[in-house]
């Protein structure tokens, strides 16, 4: 019986490779033998996720065809990743994926780490900030005082909570864009949101057009459902969108759904601008595109001048092209797992019988606790503490980033939570194992894209902040010179780092 639960394919796995080699490794660096750069390449795709473990790799000839390699150079490196416990193989039933015995399982997406790893690894790979108290212990104190009437009913409330439905209606309205509580429902989380939409318009193999780069726990998703993932290129720096481009997919390609987000996109931090949004809305309209519009981010704007633009929706208030999601997690807490989704009554009807056969509902206390910082002002007070401190997080990183990296280029975007930094021609991917070996937790650009693609960046989250920033800057500059001499694994980890 063979071993491999999934497979990739040999086109698939060179484009991925040859992303690795779009960039010098750095000066200074030597270059391996073919098979041994081969066998690196495989095993930095394992340990960073991006090829599942137990996934049968492509037979050595199907690999060198489209590598344009000779077949000992396949052979080679398959010999080395198995003498290293990345590889297993059987007579008859190929070669596949494995990790050492010892080693952590890869992560697929960006998942924090848990708590009892924090003493010893500075964690940049999730976007997500410690919770805005007393606001949080207010709002489940307030949700407590509010529970016992809904404890008397069923407690099942698959488009979310009246009252909360109402709110979230009512701000929509006041930003000018009337809306009824018919054309909300609320999640769990942005991530329930998102798929349940993908379940309900994408089907397994649909086209869905995405940013490139785009958010990568999102476009996981996405492939996990089985959809055809079509990149769209953004400009560079924080332009945004590429209109052009746009166009062009969704003329070509005709795509089911189309996933953006408009205000300070992750992970570039690019703010659309209201003449993009009409377009891309106008375009998407007329290729019969339904726009799904992440707005996660939008109240996270960290500069005083930042002018925020009409959202999205704006352009199609009766919500029947663009889907909006919003979410507590980003300008609130992550621990708040509560998200919605704004459209045309019928959709959200549609999204909600659908949901009998998912996740039921979401839970009524979080929505309680979500709906009391709304009507109270807590939110308000809640997102300006959340400013505040990503704001100074930005800061500080920059700063110690341009300090110890200046080599490494990036444009400071005005909100958000996320720079994306370009790392002066080493490739993210053996920054992102290196980097775990010195203490710091970072996620490659690849994660970000399709196939392989952004090979030169990483991404860095506004979550720390003072001297944890400044240690942060050294690990990652130490990482990178691990990199630059074409080290990088085997690095001793470092000892305890209290913040």
């Amino acid at each position: 019986m063979a071993q491999w639960t999934s497979a990739v394919g040999a086109a698939q796995l060179a484009r991925q490779l040859q992303a690795q080699q779009q960039r010098p490794a750095g000066p200074g660096s030597r270059r391996p033998p073919a098979y041994r750069a081969l066998a690196d390449g495989i095993r930095l795709l394992v340990l960073e996720g991006r090829v599942a473990v137990a996934a049968r790799l492509p037979a050595e000839r199907e690999l060198a065809l489209a590598l344009a390699v000779s077949r000992t150079t396949v052979a080679a490196a398959y010999e080395a990743l198995r003498a290293e416990g990345f590889l297993e193989s059987r007579r008859g039933a190929g070669s596949w994926t494995a990790v050492p015995a010892g080693n952590p399982l890869p992560a697929r997406g960006l998942e924090p780490l848990p708590p009892e790893a924090l003493g010893s690894m500075i964690d940049l790979g999730c976007a997500s900030l410690p919770a805005p108290e007393p606001w949080l212990t207010r709002a489940v104190q307030g949700a407590l005082e509010e529970l016992p009437p809904y404890a008397h009913t069923h407690g099942d409330y698959p488009a979310g909570l009246p009252a909360l439905r109402q709110m979230i209606a009512d701000r929509y309205t006041a930003d000018g864009i009337p809306t009824m509580p018919e054309q909300i429902m609320v999640t769990t989380g942005a991530m329930g949101a998102i798929d349940a939409i993908c379940h309900l318009f994408a089907g397994r193999g649909e086209r869905i057009a995405v940013e490139s780069p785009s958010y990568a726990n999102i476009l996981q998703l996405m492939r996990e459902a089985g959809a055809r993932l079509v990149p769209v290129a953004m400009e560079e720096g924080l332009g945004g969108w590429d209109l052009n481009r746009w166009r062009q997919v969704l003329r070509d390609a005709a795509p089911r759904l189309g996933y953006v987000v408009a205000d300070f996109h992750n992970p570039t931090g690019a703010l659309a601008d209201e003449e993009r949004r009409r377009a891309l809305v106008d375009a998407a309209r007329s290729a019969g595109t339904v726009l799904v519009v992440d707005e996660t981010m939008r109240e996270l704007h960290l500069d005083e001048d930042v002018a925020m633009p009409r959202p999205v929706c704006a352009f199609d208030p009766a919500g029947s092209t663009v889907l909006t999601v919003g979410s507590a997690s980003k300008a609130f807490w992550a621990g708040m797992r509560i998200g919605w989704v704004r459209a045309a009554p019928d959709v959200i009807r549609s999204l909600v019988a659908a949901r009998a056969y998912a996740d039921m509902g979401t839970p009524v206390l979080e929505q309680l606790a979500v709906n009391w910082l709304m009507r109270t002002g807590g939110w308000q007070e809640a997102v300006r503490l959340r400013r505040e401190q990503a704001r100074e997080n930005r800061d500080a990183l920059v700063g110690a980033v341009r300090r110890e990296l200046p080599e490494w280029a990036f444009s400071v975007p005005a909100g958000g939570l996320t720079l994306w930094v370009r790392t002066g021609g080493l490739s993210g991917s053996r920054l992102a194992v290196a980097g775990e070996g010195v203490g710091v937790r970072v996620p490659s650009g690849p994660r970000f894209g399709v196939d392989g693609a952004f090979e030169g960046y990483v991404r860095l989250p506004f979550t720390v902040g003072g001297p944890v920033a400044d240690e942060a800057a050294q690990r990652l500059a130490q990482a990178a010179r691990l990199v630059g001499a074409g080290g990088g694994a085997g690095v001793e980890a470092p000892r305890t780092f209290v913040a």
